[in-house]
């Protein structure tokens, strides 16, 4: 599971990092919708906001369907069917959801059937290890980068060659208060059982695309690359 990440790249630097070819494929880099609201964090847990990546289709229906925006969003989703004028009021935890069961819970089937995917943006999250000593180990899992990444991010260069960020698949939901108001956009992250590499330190990990390592910290000793798996963000996001 995920109960903690990081995004740490400015608004520009983070659109620059999302760039993608259309369908006629031009290299584009997605546009930011709510750009003002973004805030980058080392630390960002459910309630928070933080930045997805979803077609513009989902916004506007006769939109290229591989035309991708940005968006920030709520972390945490809330369903669309929710009745109570005050989101925090929604009775249990939506910042994960299982891959196994989202489809029979009421909370996540209706914006599954809606096609409401997205891919949830971070350079990394973080997860504990439960020590025999009852202590807990942390560690940043994160895509393997360049070993001059954080030197590369520079402004104005045309392919981004900074941090490689790290991509969750998740579903969204849009929520309406029942007495008028702006509408909240919220999201969740779908987790599937955690892979030989991950399971040592739970046995849940996210739904993520190609390989990743595992840093404890604060040390940052050990590092592990955990098997591949296809590339899905293109496909996910359709």
């Amino acid at each position: 599971m995920c109960g903690r990440t990081a995004c740490s790249l400015a608004a520009d630097n983070l659109r620059r990092a999302c760039a993608y070819r259309d369908r006629r494929g031009r290299q584009r880099q997605p546009d930011w919708l709510r750009q003002e609201r973004y805030q980058p964090s080392y630390n960002k847990g459910p309630q928070s906001s933080g930045p997805v990546l979803l077609s513009r289709r989902h916004l506007h229906q006769d939109a290229d369907s591989s035309e991708r925006v940005l968006m920030d969003m709520r972390w945490g989703l809330v369903p669309s069917w929710f009745k109570q004028d005050d989101p925090s009021k929604l009775q249990f935890n939506t910042s994960n959801c299982r891959s196994d069961t989202m489809l029979s819970k009421s909370s996540y089937k209706g914006a599954l059937l809606k096609g409401k995917r997205c891919v949830v943006l971070a350079d990394g999250f973080y997860e504990w290890q439960q020590q025999q000593n009852g202590g807990k180990q942390p560690y940043f899992i994160y895509f393997p980068q360049s070993k001059d990444a954080m030197d590369k991010e520079m402004e104005g260069d045309e392919e981004w060659k900074g941090w490689r960020l790290l991509t969750m698949a998740g579903i969204f939901d849009c929520w309406e208060p029942p007495g008028g108001g702006e509408t909240l956009y919220t999201y969740t992250i779908i987790t599937v059982d955690a892979s030989k590499d991950v399971s040592f330190i739970h046995h849940r990990q996210l739904e993520l695309d190609h390989f990743l390592e595992l840093v404890s910290l604060p040390d940052q000793g050990q590092a592990v690359s955990p098997s591949a798996s296809s590339n899905k963000s293109a496909t996910w996001l359709k």
